[in-house]
C-alpha cells in the first residue's frame, strides 16, 4: 500500500526505538512529522491497543488512520512503500543475519539499556528528574515533583519484566562489556555492519543512544572502553547526506572476520535466553530459569520474545539451500545455531 508523506509518528527522546526509527526516516529521506509523547498534539491522535514508542499513524486496509507500533515490521512496510536507500541487504543470507542482529539489539541490548537506566541509583535519579520534562517542560519544580517520583517508582518496578534483578545483573553487565569489545572490533573494519546502513545498525544505534549518550553508568563504561562507538552513535542518528550505492552492500565474502565475534556474543547470551523463554511460555511457567554465560538467569516469561524466536525461525526456513548453507557457515560455532537446529 502506498503511503502519503509526511508520515506522522509520536515518541520521546528517551525511547531507543523512537531514536531508531527517526534515524531510519532521516537516512531514507522519508518526510515525517514528529509528535512528542504527552503533548497536546499527541492527545488528539488515535490510541494504540498497546501503547508503545514510537507510534506511527498509518492507513489500515480500509483506509482508516490507525495507531501502529513495532519497529521491525514498520521498517519492512516502509521498504515496500518507498523506493531507494533501502536498509535491507540484497543478499538473502546477509538479509537474514541483519534480521538476527536487529532482533538481538531490540530484545537483548534493550535489557542492558533498561538495567543501566533503572538499576543504579545515580542513573535512576537522572532519568527520574529529566525524562518527565521532555513532555512537560513548562511546569514548576513543585508541580512536576510528584510525577517524577511516580514515574521513577513505576519504571524501577518494571525491572523484573525485562529480566533485570540481583541474580541477572552480572550477566547483563558483562554482556554489555563484551558487546562493546566485539562491536568496536567490527567498526574498525567497517562503519556499517553490512557495508552500508542496515536495519541492525539502526537497532543497535537506538539502544546506544541511551547506553552511550544518556545513562551515567553505561555512558562512562562506553566512553572509556570505546570512544569509537560513542562517536558512531551520534553519526548514525543523521545520515541523510550519505549517498550509498548498491555496490556498497557486503556479500558473504566481504564480511570481516570480526563479524563472527559479534555473532558469538548473540549466541552466548541471547540464544539461550530465547530457548528458555519459549519453553517457559509454552509450559505456562511462572519463571524462566536457565543459565546464561555460565551464570544463573531468572525472570518472568515474556510471550512477545517467544514470537521473536518464531519469526526468526520462519525467516530461516524461508531461505533457499544456497543461502541457508551460507548462513549456517556464519553461525557455526557461535552458539546461534541452536536456535535453528
Amino acid at each position: 500500500m502506498t503511503l502519503s508523506t509526511p508520515l506522522t509518528l509520536m515518541g520521546a527522546p528517551g525511547s531507543p526505538y523512537t531514536r531508531k526509527m527517526r534515524g531510519v526516516l532521516r537516512y531514507r529521506r522519508i518526510p515525517y512529522l514528529f509528535i512528542l509523547q504527552n503533548s497536546p498534539e499527541a492527545a488528539k491522535l488515535p490510541k494504540a491497543k498497546v501503547p508503545l514508542l514510537p507510534t506511527f499513524y498509518l492507513p489500515n486496509e480500509a483506509g482508516e488512520i490507525v495507531a501502529t507500533t513495532d519497529s521491525t515490521p514498520l521498517i519492512r512496510r516502509f521498504e515496500r512503500a518507498f523506493d531507494g536507500r533501502s536498509i535491507i541487504p540484497r543478499d538473502p543470507a546477509m538479509r537474514f543475519l541483519d534480521e538476527l542482529l536487529e532482533d538481538y539489539a531490540d530484545e537483548w541490548l534493550t535489557k542492558c539499556m533498561y538495567h543501566y537506566r533503572w538499576y543504579f541509583e545515580a542513573d535512576v535519579e537522572k532519568a527520574r528528574r529529566i525524562l518527565p520534562h521532555w513532555g512537560t517542560a513548562n511546569v514548576t519544580d513543585e508541580q512536576i515533583a510528584p510525577f517524577q517520583k511516580m514515574f521513577g517508582d513505576r519504571q524501577v518496578g518494571r525491572l523484573g519484566v525485562v529480566g533485570s534483578n540481583d541474580v541477572t545483573a552480572p550477566v547483563i553487565e558483562d554482556s554489555y562489556v563484551r558487546f562493546l569489545s566485539a562491536f568496536d572490533a567490527q567498526l574498525q573494519k567497517s562503519r556499517f555492519l553490512f557495508g552500508r546502513p542496515a536495519s541492525s545498525d539502526f537497532a543497535i544505534m537506538g539502544q546506544l543512544t541511551c547506553l552511550a549518550l544518556f545513562d551515567p553508568t553505561s555512558m562512562a563504561i562506553t566512553a572509556e572502553r570505546s570512544p569509537r562507538i560513542y562517536a558512531w552513535v551520534e553519526v548514525m542518528e543523521e545520515l541523510s547526506g550519505l549517498e550509498p550505492t548498491d555496490d556498497d552492500w557486503f556479500g558473504p565474502g566481504d564480511m570481516p572476520d570480526t563479524f563472527k565475534g559479534l555473532l558469538a556474543e548473540v549466541g552466548r547470551v541471547y540464544a539461550p535466553f530465547l530457548l528458555a523463554n519459549a519453553d517457559a511460555v509454552e509450559r505456562k511457567a511462572e519463571r524462566v530459569e536457565t543459565e546464561i554465560a555460565g551464570r544463573p538467569w531468572v525472570q518472568k516469561p515474556f510471550s512477545y520474545q517467544k514470537k521473536c524466536l518464531g519469526w526468526l525461525r520462519e525467516s530461516y526456513a524461508g531461505l533457499d539451500a544456497t543461502a541457508r548453507k551460507t548462513v549456517d557457515a556464519f553461525l557455526e560455532g557461535t552458539g546461534c545455531e541452536v536456535l535453528f537446529a
